[in-house]
């Protein structure tokens, strides 16, 4: 089985790869709807949260180009001057999380 890849070297199975990133998909567009909902966050900000999750969102378009899309939407996002701190941490968050997935 340790030629399937799907065994550590300990023996013990883990998960195919895809379950890993369509979980870290999942939980950035949860952190996007939070940030979509946040009223103390611009209201433009809110918008493009919810245009980065509509991108994820996309299952006719190849994962990385979702991610690329979702990612180049949402550093325009943190670069807004008006954003709050934590607006902006958690943009930084998701676009990590994001970033590891690729």
């Amino acid at each position: 089985m340790t030629g399937s890849g799907l065994a550590s070297a300990e023996g013990a199975p883990r998960l195919p790869p895809t379950d890993g990133v369509d979980g870290g998909v999942d939980r950035a567009v949860r952190s996007l709807v939070e940030l979509a909902d946040d009223a103390s966050v611009p209201r433009n900000v809110r918008r493009g949260a919810l245009a980065a999750k509509a991108q994820l969102s996309k299952p006719a378009v190849p994962l990385d180009v979702r991610i690329a899309s979702a990612v180049y939407a949402l550093d325009d996002l943190a670069n807004d001057p008006n954003l709050p701190t934590h607006g902006r941490t958690a943009i930084w968050s998701i676009i990590s999380s994001l970033e590891s997935l690729q």
